[in-house]
C-alpha cells in the first residue's frame, strides 16, 4: 500500500427485502471494486420462502461475504420484528465491527441497524434519507436520519429536509438513487428471457405492486378488493409482484387469489435484472410501490400511485394519483395511459450513485467526523 491509496475498511452493509438489496448492491460492488471490505448482514424477508428466498440473490454477489439472521416468524408485529432484529445484529457487529454500517430507507430492518450503531459507537451510513411519504414508513425513515453519521440523499430537495432535521451539511451527501445505476444501462437479458424465466403468457402486460399500509391495516383487504377488481375489469394483462411481509398483507394475498390466472401472473420476487428489462417494456405500472414513483418516471413509462403509501414522493408528469376504490379513476388511466411514454425523469439521478458513493468514502474527512451529534440549527 503506498501513502496515496485509501485504508480498506470493512463495511457493512443490512439488507432486509428484496427492494433495498437492489438500491445497496451498486453501493456495495462500487466499493468492493474500489478495495472495501463488504459483507452483507441478510434478514427480513430475504429469509422467507413465501417472498421468493431471495437471500440466494445476495449470495450470487460476487466478492461479498454474507451472515444471514431470521428476525420473524409469520404474524410477529412490527415492533416484535424490531426487538429481534436489535438483538441478532447486536450480536453480530459485537464479534465482527465493521468501520461503516450501511443502511437504506425506512424498514423496520434499517431502524434496528441504526439504532444498534449509534448505541455502539459505530459509524452509520443512511440512504435515501429526507423523503416523504406520509406513512409510519417515513417517521422509520427520518429516525434513521437522526441517528445516522453519514447521509446519501437522492436529490437536493431531500438534502434540505435532512438538514431541517438538524444534520450537518457536511455529513450529507447527494448521489441520487442508487437502483438507478442498474436501470441506465442494458439489463443483461431480454424479454423473451424473462417471459421464460417467469412463465408470463403475454407480450403486451402491465405491473401491478401492492403492499400493505401498516396505519391502514383495517382497510387493506377493501383497498386491494376494489383495486384488482378495478385491474381485472379493465380486461389487461398484469404481471402482478408479491407484497411485501408488512402487517395487512394477508388481506392483498386474499384479493390476488381470486384473480384469473390467464390474465394475472403473480410472482413472489424477481432477480433485478429481470425485473428492470420488465418494465423496460411494460404499458404501464399501477400499485404503491416506490417503483412507480422513481423507476417508471425515469423509464417514461407511465405509472398510477394509489393510495397513500407514497404520498408526496412523486414529482414526474408520468405519475398519477387515486385512491384504491377510485374505480373510475383506475380504468380511465388504463384506457388512456396503457402504452403510452414519457419524457424521461431524472429527479431521483442520472444513474452514477455508486460512483460518487466511493468517491465520498474515498475522502479522508469523511473518516473523519466524530460520532458525537450535535442539533444544527437552519440558518
Amino acid at each position: 500500500m503506498t501513502d496515496k491509496t485509501p485504508p480498506r475498511r470493512k463495511l457493512l452493509f443490512l439488507t432486509g427485502t428484496r427492494a433495498d438489496f437492489g438500491k445497496l448492491e451498486p453501493l456495495a460492488a462500487a466499493a468492493r471494486d474500489a478495495g472495501h471490505q463488504i459483507t452483507f448482514f441478510v434478514t427480513g424477508m430475504h429469509m422467507m420462502q413465501r417472498y421468493g428466498l431471495t437471500k440466494l440473490e445476495v449470495q450470487r454477489m460476487p466478492g461479498a461475504a454474507v451472515h444471514e439472521f431470521l428476525n420473524q416468524r409469520p404474524g410477529d408485529g412490527q415492533d416484535v420484528v424490531l426487538a429481534k432484529t436489535v438483538m441478532g445484529f447486536s450480536d453480530y457487529v459485537t464479534e465482527n465491527r465493521p468501520d461503516l454500517v450501511v443502511i437504506h430507507g425506512d424498514r423496520i430492518e434499517a431502524l434496528a441497524g441504526a439504532l444498534v450503531s449509534a448505541t455502539n459507537y459505530i459509524p452509520s451510513a443512511h440512504t435515501e434519507g429526507g423523503e416523504v411519504s406520509g406513512t409510519i414508513d417515513e417517521v422509520f425513515r427520518h429516525c434513521n436520519t437522526k441517528l445516522a453519521t453519514h447521509h446519501f440523499v437522492s436529490s437536493d430537495q431531500a438534502a434540505r429536509r435532512v438538514m431541517a432535521l438538524g444534520e450537518p451539511e457536511g455529513s450529507i451527501h447527494v448521489i441520487g438513487s442508487p437502483e438507478l445505476d442498474f436501470h441506465a444501462g442494458p439489463s443483461g437479458v431480454t424479454l423473451d428471457q424473462v417471459r421464460a424465466r417467469y412463465d408470463i403468457p403475454f407480450a403486451d402486460y402491465g405491473i401491478a405492486v401492492f403492499h400493505p399500509v401498516t396505519s391502514e391495516q383495517d382497510s387493506m383487504a377493501t383497498q386491494a378488493e376494489a383495486l384488482f377488481g378495478a385491474l381485472n375489469a379493465s380486461g389487461r394483462n398484469f404481471v402482478v409482484i408479491a407484497p411485501n411481509n408488512d402487517p395487512g398483507s394477508e388481506a392483498i394475498f386474499a384479493a390476488l387469489s381470486r384473480l384469473p390466472a390467464e390474465r394475472f401472473r403473480l410472482i413472489p420476487s424477481m432477480r433485478f435484472a429481470h425485473f428492470s428489462e420488465l418494465m423496460k417494456n411494460a404499458a404501464c405500472m399501477v400499485g404503491n410501490s416506490s417503483a412507480g414513483v422513481r423507476e417508471a418516471p425515469f423509464f417514461g413509462l407511465a405509472s398510477l400511485d394509489i393510495g397513500t403509501r407514497q404520498t408526496n414522493r412523486a414529482q414526474a408528469g408520468s405519475v398519477q394519483t387515486c385512491a384504491a376504490t377510485n374505480r373510475e379513476a383506475i380504468l380511465k388511466f388504463l384506457a388512456e395511459q396503457w402504452g403510452q411514454r414519457h419524457a424521461p425523469h431524472t429527479g431521483f439521478g442520472e444513474g452514477r450513485a455508486a460512483d460518487r458513493f466511493v468517491q465520498t468514502l474515498a475522502a479522508p474527512e469523511f473518516w473523519g467526523r466524530g460520532l458525537q451529534k450535535a442539533f444544527q440549527d437552519l440558518g
